[in-house]
């Protein structure tokens, strides 16, 4: 009996040392492998796994050379992380195959069904596992689209540690919580939560169908008898503008007005009630475009929200509105008049360091070729007209009746053209500096009207805002000092002032089409600049890199 459990005994430890040995074999087979295809990756800067192109020609080699090239994951809780990230990447408006979804869930497949697995199989699960963590996390800290390529003056630098991406990849690994650490490098600030969940809102209504389009006729109003009104409360009945129980009535009652009402504030239209031109084209915006319009948005918000923190000045062109934004939080906000679409308001980031009190105007190059001079050789009276000075480069007047103007482009104008302090002044009674080569900033105006437009992009590219004295006491904080009687007392004087800001304010300037009001109302603006269609076409290109370098000394991930 005893020699009997003897044999038992010694038949276990053999297949014990034989399996080990195969799995030390199989271990040694792997990481031969994957220290091939990195050796590849580093001599070509290339490794292609059947149809997936390895991205990371930096980091990926880092980590499997620290790692003695052996496999990285063989925690089976970061590879069933990963893959929920992956299947749920689509809620910030990416595509799962751009982390190889398809061929990592092949492999997993192969992998599960053969025993004992391919060497091989394995060496590429986990380089694709890799290079699709790395991908996921490029994406949600940089975003996907370069915004050099669609904005020539960017300058908000987002940039890496260059000494963390391997050790950082490696102590998830290691710590076992990559789900937590993913949903870390996502953008924290609650605008991009409630911009998915308006995603998710709009994907909804795609699933159920989304929406009928309204056929063409005349103007619906209050009051009209026609078969469209029937298609009209069902569309707005589908988003949530009208919440009553759809009547079968084809008069345009008071219920449905307010309700297109609704619709146009969320779309930026005249809210006038009634469904003309406009307001039609915005309501019959097929679902699927609504969603790309937000995934377009999702992007953008990617490419600043992490540089962005305490207190900032933000400029929403395509919105025609400027805030305060401070601890992720808009405390303030007022309409604002932007660039017309061929006098672009650019997009870029600056510090806003003092502020003028009736201030001058000196005209700048870009206008004066392009609107004064033309305008002047047409009426001599038209400087005269509107306080404006001719002055040399010493800042001595100059007789304008003496000039030939015939002769004089942008060019080789050799004076300067200053606007006097009043309430006529193009800046109006204040302009607030944050020093840029585009010359722009953000002032007061005399066209105070058009502030009342649901469309402003009026300007020649500076900012005009409908609150200035409010922002100046905002950025000033100094209350006892600069406060609504101060600063009258200070324009009343007719004195150009200039007042340095305690320290300077961030200020941003920046495009969004999309929005989510603090309730949860989704807004969709106009694209006054034809910007979004170019974003959408990078969000859905093949991945790359961006050109500038990902940290100070990395060029790449």
């Amino acid at each position: 009996m005893t020699r009997y459990l003897y044999r038992i005994v010694l038949i276990g430890c053999i297949q014990i040392i034989l399996i080990t040995g195969y799995a030390l074999a199989a271990d040694h087979t792997i990481a031969e492998i994957i220290k091939n295809k990195v050796e590849q990756i580093e001599s070509t800067h290339t490794l292609q796994i059947d149809d997936a192109q390895i991205a990371s020609i930096t980091v990926l080699p880092e980590l499997y050379e620290e790692n003695g090239f052996q496999r990285l994951w063989t925690n089976p809780k970061n590879v069933e992380d990963l893959f929920e990230a992956i299947k749920g990447i689509e809620e910030d408006g990416l595509k799962q195959d751009d982390y190889h979804f398809t061929k990592i869930e092949q492999l997993r497949s192969q992998i599960a069904s053969s025993t004992p697995s391919d060497p091989a199989l394995l060496a590429d699960f986990d380089l694709l596992l890799t290079d699709s963590l790395i991908r996921m996390g490029y994406h949600l800290i940089f975003g996907k689209v370069d915004p050099e390529d669609h904005h020539p003056h960017w300058n908000l630098m987002v940039e890496i540690d260059d000494d963390r991406p391997a050790i950082y990849i490696q102590e998830i690994l290691d710590a076992g919580n990559l789900a937590k650490k993913i949903g870390e490098l996502r953008p924290q600030p609650i605008v991009y939560n409630k911009l998915k969940s308006a995603l998710k809102k709009y994907r909804a209504f795609q699933a159920n169908g989304g929406w009928e389009a309204i056929p063409a006729g005349p103007t619906l109003k209050k009051g009209m008898q026609d078969g469209r009104v029937l298609l009209l409360r069902k569309r707005l009945q589908i988003t949530g503008d009208f919440s009553m129980e759809a009547s079968k009535s084809e008069i345009f009652d008071d219920p449905l007005e307010q309700a297109v009402k609704r619709f146009q504030a969320r779309h930026h239209l005249t809210t006038d009630g009634s469904v003309g031109k406009q307001t039609l084209e915005a309501l019959n915006v097929p679902v699927e475009n609504r969603i790309d319009q937000i995934r377009i948005n999702l992007e953008r918000l990617r490419w600043v929200l992490h540089a962005i923190s305490g207190q900032f000045v933000i400029v929403d062109i395509a919105g025609f509105e400027v805030f305060v934004y401070q601890d992720n939080k808009i405390v303030w906000t007022s309409r604002v008049q932007v660039g017309r679409p061929y006098r672009q308001t650019p997009v870029f980031k600056s510090e806003i360091t003092y502020l003028d009190l009736n201030p001058t105007w000196t005209i700048p190059p870009g206008i004066l070729a392009k609107d004064t001079l033309p305008a002047v050789k047409k009426d001599r009276n038209y400087l005269k007209d509107r306080n404006i000075r001719v002055i040399d480069r010493t800042g001595k007047a100059v007789n304008q009746d003496t000039i030939d103007w015939s002769k004089y482009t942008g060019r080789n104008f050799p004076y300067q053209l200053r606007q006097d302090p009043g309430p006529d002044n193009a800046m109006g009674l204040i302009k607030i500096m944050f020093p840029n080569k585009h010359l722009v900033f953000i002032h007061d105006t005399p066209s105070k009207s058009l502030f009342e437009r649901t469309d402003r992009a009026f300007s020649s590219g500076c900012i005009r805002t409908k609150k200035p004295f409010e922002l100046a006491q905002i950025l000033l904080d100094a209350p006892d000092k600069w406060n609504p009687e101060s600063f009258k007392q200070a324009i009343d004087s007719g004195r150009t002032q200039t007042v340095m800001l305690p320290k300077p304010v961030p200020i941003l300037l920046f495009y969004w089409t999309t929005a989510v009001e603090p309730d949860g109302t989704v807004r969709f603006k106009k694209d006054p600049y034809k910007r979004d269609a170019e974003v959408l076409l990078g969000l859905n290109e093949n991945f790359k890199f961006r050109k500038r370098p990902v940290g100070k000394k990395r060029q790449t991930l």
